[in-house]
Formats: structure tokens, sequence, C-alpha cells
């Protein structure tokens, strides 16, 4: 009995096949992403041939998202003021009067390394005594003294890992443990009340953006209701011939999209300006308190951020709206 041999046509017949398959599902491919180019410049050319109408929706959405926007910026540059919290979280460490300034500065060195501490000064007795008769006037009295009465004085800096109020908490703890030291002083109450401000002022800005985001929506949603409404014959055509519902929704999901980053670039001249128009003044008033603060704007990755943010919004809107609205217009 003979062996039986596979039909080599149907062998053949299979690659074949399956390169065809391969072969159309590319062609879907690139017609599907051709379709996808041409809807998205048609789109942005529907838009520009009405430039007024185009540009006050752009406009609506430059202020919502600007204005979220020009908080985080302040808040950003709050921080960074010369007499910020930082500064104002300084920790004086009082040492035994009858620690020496090598013993000091060797305690210093060994703080300095510590990773929650950015830079420790120390103020010896004799520096210590001099600064008080400059500062009070009353410097007979000072001299007449027969002892230098002021312990020396480590100045402690904290770095970003003790910054936060138990970060400071449980550094004070550790320096306080020091056999050297005798007291130590920080206003945790002012750097507590500070970053309390700071959590709410984050907040409110989340809860700002929040807002302006929905009225986004809302509005770029209304803009795409009345445009459905308009091409409402070319859609009732388009479904009779056989086109599917993503196929009509697809522009104005387009038109959506251009919405929301045209609002965001123009939310980002918007904030240009602004901080150019203030930049000058505020410049010169840190000047006169001899800071070298200036007015700091969104970096690129912050701006990238918030122009696609716009984007995504206008795209939700126009979902939202074209979800609701295209359901209603079918032919009969």
């Amino acid at each position: 009995m003979k062996p039986v041999r596979p039909n080599r046509a149907a062998a053949a017949a299979r690659p074949q096949g399956a390169v065809q398959s391969k072969s159309r599902l590319g062609d879907r491919f690139d017609a599907w992403m051709a379709h996808h180019s041409t809807t998205a410049i048609d789109s942005l050319l529907r838009l520009l041939r009405t430039p007024l109408q185009s540009l006050m929706t752009w406009l609506v959405v430059a202020i919502a998202v600007a204005l979220p926007a020009v908080l985080y910026i302040a808040l950003t540059n709050i921080q960074n003021i010369g007499y910020s919290w930082q500064d104002s979280s300084q920790i004086s460490v009082f040492l035994n009067k009858q620690v020496s300034d090598s013993q000091a500065e060797e305690l210093r060195r060994r703080w300095a390394n510590r990773a929650d501490i950015a830079q420790v000064i120390y103020v010896s007795p004799t520096i210590a005594l001099e600064e008080f008769k400059t500062a009070s006037g009353l410097g007979n009295v000072v001299d007449s003294l027969d002892e230098n009465p002021l312990p020396g004085v480590l100045l402690v800096q904290p770095g970003l890992a003790g910054s936060t109020p138990a970060g400071l908490e449980a550094l004070e703890q550790v320096l306080r443990q020091d056999p050297l030291v005798t007291d130590v002083r920080i206003d945790m109450q002012w750097v507590k009340r500070l970053h309390q401000f700071m959590a709410v002022a984050q907040r409110v800005v989340m809860a700002l953006a929040g807002l302006l985001a929905l009225g986004v929506i809302l509005v770029i949603g209304n803009t795409i209701r009345l445009a459905i409404e308009n091409r409402r014959d070319e859609i009732l055509v388009v479904k009779l011939v056989g086109g599917t519902n993503a196929y009509v929704r697809r522009p104005f999901l387009y038109t959506g999209l251009w919405y929301g980053l045209g609002g965001g670039l123009l939310a980002l001249v918007l904030l240009a300006i602004g901080l150019g128009w203030l930049g000058g003044p505020v410049a010169h008033l840190a000047d006169l308190y001899q800071s070298s603060f200036r007015l700091q704007g969104l970096g690129f990755i912050h701006s990238l951020q918030l122009v696609l943010l716009a984007g995504i919004t206008g795209l939700l809107g126009a979902w939202i709206a074209v979800g609701r609205h295209l359901s209603h217009i079918e032919p009969h």
C-alpha cells in the first residue's frame, strides 16, 4: 500500500492564502490610517474656514485652561521666593559653654554630612557677642562683663529629606540627643502653618482645574452639537450608503481635539504675555529687597502636558456630544 502524499497544490495554497490575508489586513490598515489623516486635515480646514467662530471657541478654552495654570505658577513661584518656609525652618542648636571651637567645628562637619541637613554654620561665642553688641547698642554694658555669657550656636539648615514637619521633628530629636547640645530651637508652628497653607492652595488649584475642565467639556460639547445639527443631512446620506457610526463620529472627534489643542496653545501665549508683563516689575521689587527672585513660568514638559491635557479634554467633550446626539440621527 502506497503512502498518502500531501497535495502539493493545497500545500502551496496555504502560504499564499496567508500572505493574501496579511496583505488585505495591511491594505485595510493603510486605508484606515489614510482616512484618519484625511479626516484630521479636513476637520482643521473646516475650523480655519470659519476663523472668527473658531477663535472665539479657542479663546474660551484658553481662558479656562490658563486660570488654573496661573495659580499653579503662582504656587511654584511662592516656593522659590528667597524668604520661603525653608529659611524660616532653620534650627538653632545651642552648645554647652564648655564646648571648645574645635569640638564645635568637628560637630559641624559631622552634621553637615547628614542627608537631611543642607548646611550647618557655626557661630562662636565671640562672634555672637559682637553681633549682640552691634544689634543692641549696649556696647559699654557688654564690655563691662567679666565673661562672655553667650554659648556657641550651630545654625542648621534642613535639606530636602528633612523639610517636612515630620522630618523636622525627627531631626530636632536627633540633634537634641548629642551630649554637646543644651537646647534646640525651631519655630515648628510657623512651618506647619505654611505647609498647611500650601496643601490647601494645591487642593484649590485642583478643584478649580476640575471645574474649568468641566466647563471646557460643556463648551466644546455644545459646539460639536451645533456642528452635528448643521451637517444632519450629510450624516443621513452617509448612513444611507452604509457608513458606520465610527465613520460618522470621526470628523467631530478630530474637531474637538483641534479645539482643545488650539485652546491649549493659545493659553500658553496668554501665560507668556502675562509673565512678560509682570516679570519686569516683580524683578525690580525683588532687587529693592536685595533678592535674586525672578518669576518662573512653565517649563517645556509642563507646557507640553498643558496642551495635551487641553486636547484630551476637547476630545472627551466631543465624544460625549457625538455619542449623545448622533444616535438620534437615523435614516427612516
